[in-house]
């Protein structure tokens, strides 16, 4: 007990004890903040973490440029150009909000918008510096952004009223190609004998009655051939009816080098929603196998893709459903019987050469102004040469007339096609 006494009544004993009262009782202070902080944040605030990689990233990027962008100083800059209907292109730049911390108001609430990238650290599908943007709010209602992610979609969707937009395959994505290009007519791409009503008849029809196959239980997919000589309208007719359909166009490239078995699987599988999937010349790629032994194709030799990986993509166990798939060729007897056979593809159209009703319908495209006997004797004189005539072939005839649908009608003799010929050059070479 005396010795008790004794160091209380000792100074530095007294003063050590005191510091050290004062040191434990600030950390239990700092200690019990950043708890209470933890709690607060965890019970009365709510935090939206957005990567690159989801789709809505670029949406709400885009968003933010009529938000956020407008209240911070701190911005970056994105460059895009618009090509107008005068054939003169706008350059336009939008301000987002660079990478830092930003504050904005949203539906009555202060809002904290931390957008990071790592430098050391790459998205290996897109090849960019990996980001994330996150928002933080006070209390607990999370509608507010869904309210926001809805807002955001809405606006990018207003961007491309109006407008088909392309994609390519990246990697294991797809990534829009080029710019949102305006939509194109169905009208504008005239096939013979009301085909063209019959193949959007049909599709409409298979995207209006999932029920029906899912009742039946009929794989929910629709594959389609369109043949036929080139230039006579099968990829314009494609783009013509995306345009009509509001929907994207997915092209796939079977000859690339980088493309493998599992990858198409993939990327059939992993289309983005309203989307037809195009692929153009498949005879290239894939060779009949009754014809492989004669037939010797550019490709012989590149393709990672095997003839049976691709059937098993269209129609095998791990096929992908509700996908409208578009294949094109200028040969079909080039093509492997199983590729078309029913099930993989279920129609199939001939887009051959142009009708006399669409000769007309041609020329009085192009010469609005021109009495319809013009059209008539346009094809007439057609027939009586007994032309086969695409209408890429007609498109360019009447672009070297442009303005003189009679000096048209009078040349039509030029449509002839002219006799292949073996003539010398000067220096002795031989050209065909």
């Amino acid at each position: 007990m005396d010795f008790i006494s004794s160091l209380s009544d000792n100074p530095y004993f007294g003063a050590g004890f005191g510091l050290f009262g004062v040191g434990f009782g600030a950390a239990i202070l700092r200690k019990g903040a950043q708890m209470g902080m933890i709690y607060f944040r965890r019970q009365y605030m709510v935090t939206l973490e957005i990567p690159c990689r989801d789709k809505s990233y670029s949406w709400v990027l885009n968003w933010l440029t009529t938000r956020a962008a407008k209240s911070t100083q701190h911005l970056s800059v994105e460059t895009t150009y618009e090509q107008k209907e005068t054939g003169k292109v706008l350059t336009k730049f939008a301000f987002v909000p660079s990478i830092g911390t930003h504050f904005f108001r949203y539906m009555g609430n202060w809002i904290r918008v931390e957008r990071t990238r790592e430098q050391h650290t790459l998205d290996l599908h897109m090849g960019i510096p990996w980001e994330t943007v996150q928002f933080t709010a006070f209390g607990r209602d999370r509608q507010m952004f869904y309210d926001m992610l809805e807002e955001s979609r809405q606006l990018a969707m207003k961007q491309f009223e109006g407008k088909t937009i392309t994609y390519v395959a990246m990697g294991s994505e797809w990534r829009q190609f080029g710019h949102p290009k305006n939509k194109r007519p169905l009208k504008s791409v005239v096939l013979g004998s009301g085909l063209s009503q019959k193949i959007t008849s049909d599709v409409q029809e298979f995207m209006q009655n999932p029920q029906w196959y899912a009742q039946r239980g009929i794989p929910y997919r629709r594959g389609y051939l369109l043949y036929g000589p080139p230039g006579c309208g099968k990829s314009s007719f494609i783009t013509a009816l995306a345009g009509h359909l509001d929907m994207g166009i997915c092209i796939l490239n079977l000859s690339d080098r980088s493309l493998s078995d599992d990858r198409l699987n993939h990327l059939l599988s992993a289309a983005p929603q309203q989307t037809l999937i195009l692929l153009e010349d498949v005879d290239a790629a894939f060779v009949s196998r009754e014809d492989s032994a004669k037939v010797k194709t550019a490709y012989d030799g590149l393709n990672r893709v095997t003839l049976s990986g691709f059937l098993n993509s269209l129609d095998g166990v791990a096929s992908s459903e509700a996908r409208v798939l578009i294949m094109t060729t200028n040969y079909k007897d080039r093509l492997d019987p199983a590729l078309i056979r029913p099930g993989r593809v279920d129609f199939q159209a001939l887009i051959t050469f142009c009708e006399p009703s669409q000769i007309m319908y041609l020329f009085q495209n192009f010469y609005p102004e021109a009495d319809i006997s013009l059209a008539e004797n346009f094809a007439n004189a057609a027939k009586t040469l007994n032309l086969q005539l695409s209408p890429a072939t007609l498109q360019g005839h009447f672009l070297m007339y442009k303005n003189d649908p009679k000096s048209a009608i009078e040349s039509v003799e030029l449509l002839r096609p002219v006799p292949t010929q073996t003539v010398k050059d000067t220096v002795g070479y031989e050209q065909r």
